[in-house]
């Protein structure tokens, strides 16, 4: 579950059902890149090492239904529910399960990614595009 929702042991210390916004989530991933750079450095590998690992956390965060959105609480684990038109541009872009989508996520956290880089989730659940691929290019799996 804390894959999918990061700021569940917020939601179970306060007893609540948290409808976290776009922006709040936007800044939990942006702390994860900020973490990722400083762990493995600011350079272009670690920035595309940095990528690779926020883009096949994505792949799982896409899952989540904001609070707000749903009909029935609370929202079981294995019920998908249909694709979703968020409250804003962002929290659309979150529920997408296009890795192209990702890689835009990606991008504005950590600027644009080379031409050459391409992405496809190791479980890929649900997150083909049209293309099959999903980023662009071939560059090696961890950057």
């Amino acid at each position: 579950g804390a894959l999918i929702k990061p700021w569940l042991p917020t939601e179970l210390k306060e007893k609540r059902d948290w409808d976290i916004s776009s922006s709040e989530r936007l800044d939990i991933l942006r702390d994860f890149c900020k973490f990722g750079m400083e762990h493995w450095g600011a350079d272009a590998r670690g920035v595309a090492r940095t990528r690779r690992f926020l883009l096949e956390w994505l792949s799982f965060l896409h899952r989540y239904t904001p609070v707000g959105l749903l009909e029935v609480l609370p929202q079981r684990m294995n019920e998908r529910p249909p694709p979703i038109i968020g409250r804003n541009d962002l929290e659309t872009l979150f529920a997408s399960d296009d890795a192209r989508d990702w890689l835009k996520i990606s991008e504005l956290l950590l600027g644009k990614a080379s031409d050459d880089f391409d992405f496809v989730p190791k479980h890929k659940a649900n997150s083909y595009g049209d293309s099959g691929g999903g980023g662009r290019g071939k560059v090696n799996d961890w950057g």
